[in-house]
Formats: structure tokens, sequence, C-alpha cells
């Protein structure tokens, strides 16, 4: 007696079917998935997530992903405005909002958007000096986003950042900005000891407006200076000595002074 009878080999067949069946006609999706769906070549929708029911052979699904894409622009030779010439990279950040739109528009948004990304960052640092280029980042990320959400969004692709990364400058140009770093911190410098000056000049002027009016303040400075002297471990030797013995003499020199034509 044979093992192989038609019913078995008839329920084996089945099985066989409805697995094959199964496998072709189910898909499952992730949260963050979607999958756009072809029916002999017409997009039906797309769906998702969760599991899917297609039908074999008639019905094909591609799989598009839905979180926040970090591209990498790889370093662009740019001229700026004023003619020096940098290396350039950026980094893009975007996802898809529309998946049919990101299918059925554009074969690969992924290369589509990288060149693009290329050709935005080359145009817009030409457009501007080497100086905006590197203290005005922020205004030059947000031109970026603009012009590349603009064109992406027929694609149902959403840039959400664009980041300039490295500004990549010529030997000469380092050493040049060196020295004009160099240049400003002296400058800097000099303005700094210059004000010193004039304020210290401004309150020895008020202090002798002070003495003028006020003799004994003199007087005073004069034994403050003595106590200072004092505790200073020093082998010098002071006599100290009242200012009346010189008030005569001051005052010979006043009146020849005076006198003179």
């Amino acid at each position: 007696m044979s093992l192989f009878t038609p019913g078995l080999f008839t329920a084996v067949a089945i099985i066989v079917l409805v697995i094959f069946f199964l496998s072709a006609a189910l898909r499952i999706l992730k949260e963050y998935e979607r999958g756009v769906i072809f029916r002999l070549g017409r997009i039906i929708n797309a769906k998702g997530p969760g599991l899917i029911i297609l039908i074999p052979i008639v019905d094909k699904m591609l799989k598009v992903s839905l979180r926040l894409v970090a591209m990498d622009v790889d370093p662009q030779d740019v001229i700026t405005r004023d003619n020096v010439s940098v290396k350039v990279n950026a980094v893009i950040y975007f996802r898809v909002i529309d998946p049919v739109k990101a299918i059925v528009e554009v074969e690969n948004y992924s290369y589509a958007m990288s060149q693009l990304a290329q050709t935005t960052l080359r145009s817009v640092c030409g457009q501007a000096e080497l100086d905006d280029l590197l203290s005005e980042r922020e205004k030059i990320n947000n031109e970026l986003q603009e012009i590349l959400d603009t064109h992406t969004d027929p694609w149902g692709i959403k840039v959400a950042t664009v980041e300039l990364k490295h500004i990549d400058l010529p030997t000469e140009m380092q050493r040049a900005m060196a020295r004009q770093a160099e240049a400003e911190r002296e400058r800097r410098a000099k303005v700094i000891n210059a004000e010193g000056e004039f304020q210290a000049a401004a309150k020895l002027a008020e202090a002798s407006v002070i003495i003028e009016k006020h003799p004994i303040a003199l007087q005073l400075r004069y034994l403050q200076t003595m106590a200072e002297i004092s505790t200073e471990s020093t082998s010098t030797t002071i006599f100290p000595l009242p200012i009346e013995l010189f008030k005569p003499f001051l005052s010979l020199l006043e009146k020849e002074v005076t006198d003179k034509p």
C-alpha cells in the first residue's frame, strides 16, 4: 500500500498553496513605516502601520520610512563673493511626509536630496562673503533650509533643519586671519591701557583738588605711606620729617616764580 494517496497529495498541495498565499499576501509594517501599494501598475494608496493584506501577483508594495533622516553633504569647493576659495560641508535633517509622492514623483528621493543639497550649498555659499559665511551661519542655514524645503515639497519631503558643519579655509587665509586677530587683540589692549591711564589721571586731578582744599589730607597720606613701608621686610632706613619744615622753601619758591617777569 502506497503512503502517497491522492487525498494526502491534495492536502499537502493545499497546505503549500495556503502557506505561499499567506507569505505573499501578508505584510507587517512598523509604526514608522508606510506601504505604498501598486495594483496592476496603478497606485492604490499608502497603508500602515500594522497588518497589510495584499493580493498575490496582483499587488506590489514598497516600504517608506517616516523617521527623521540625517544626511551628510559632502565637502563642496566654493568660491565666495569676495573670491576666497573654501570647502564647506553640511548636514540635512529631513523626513517623508507623503509616501505616495516620495515614490511616484521622484525615482530615488535620497539621491535626489543629496544632489540638490550639494548644488544649493554651492550656490548659497558662493553668494556670501567670507566674513558673512563665518559670522552669520544661522542666516545661511535658514536660507538653505527654505530653498531645499521649497524644492522638495513636490516630492512629499519636509526639510526640518540644515546646519553648516565645517568651513575649511586655505592655509594662507588662516595665517592672515591669525595676524588680524593678533593685531585686534593688541589694539584692544592699548585702548584699555589708555583708558586706565586716563581714569588714573582724572583721579589724581581730583585728589590734587582735595589736597589743595584740605592740606591735612596730605599729612594723612604721608602717615599711611609710612605705615605701609614699616610693615615690609626691608633694610631701608627712613627718617620721617614734618612737612612744616618744607613750607619756608615752598613759600620762597612760589615768591621767585611770582617775581619773574
